[in-house]
């Protein structure tokens, strides 16, 4: 009976040494979780401040856009008498070049920045993806 007694006590302390391990392995768990939460958080955090800055650019530069419209509009007369104004054809060719020029320049810039919103959205779409799959692993995990 003595031999019962301490093969019982002997399983006893094994079991007690699993619950240790599960417990240690839970903590661990629950720390790494708690680490990417945080981590997530923080991205989170840092694309929610880019969107928020760059939908001020764009409100900025819809503004912009905005004046530079109204601007021609009003303007409409003066480039007419400016047209007028020149008097070869020289200074019409001159005139054409530079107003190609900054037609360039603008073209250039819009698809710079198209790209960058592209990129952006196509960032912030995986950041998001991620966070979801991350989230849907510890909440299967925790099940």
């Amino acid at each position: 009976m003595s031999q019962q007694v301490v093969g019982w006590l002997q399983e006893i302390k094994d079991l007690q040494q699993q619950v240790k391990a599960a417990q240690a392995s839970e903590q661990a768990a629950h720390a790494s979780a708690d680490n990417w939460r945080k981590r997530y958080e923080i991205e989170a955090g840092q694309r929610r401040s880019e969107v928020l800055a760059l939908q001020d650019a764009i409100a900025q530069l819809q503004a912009e856009l905005d004046r530079v419209k109204a601007a021609s509009y009003a303007s409409e007369t003066e480039v007419e008498s400016e047209i007028f104004e020149l008097q070869t054809v020289s200074e019409l060719q001159a005139k054409l070049i530079e107003v190609w020029s900054d037609r360039n320049q603008l073209v250039q810039d819009l698809q710079a920045e198209q790209l960058s919103h592209s990129e952006t959205r196509k960032s912030l779409t995986t950041a998001l993806g991620d966070a979801v799959e991350m989230l849907s692993n510890l909440k299967a995990g925790q099940s």
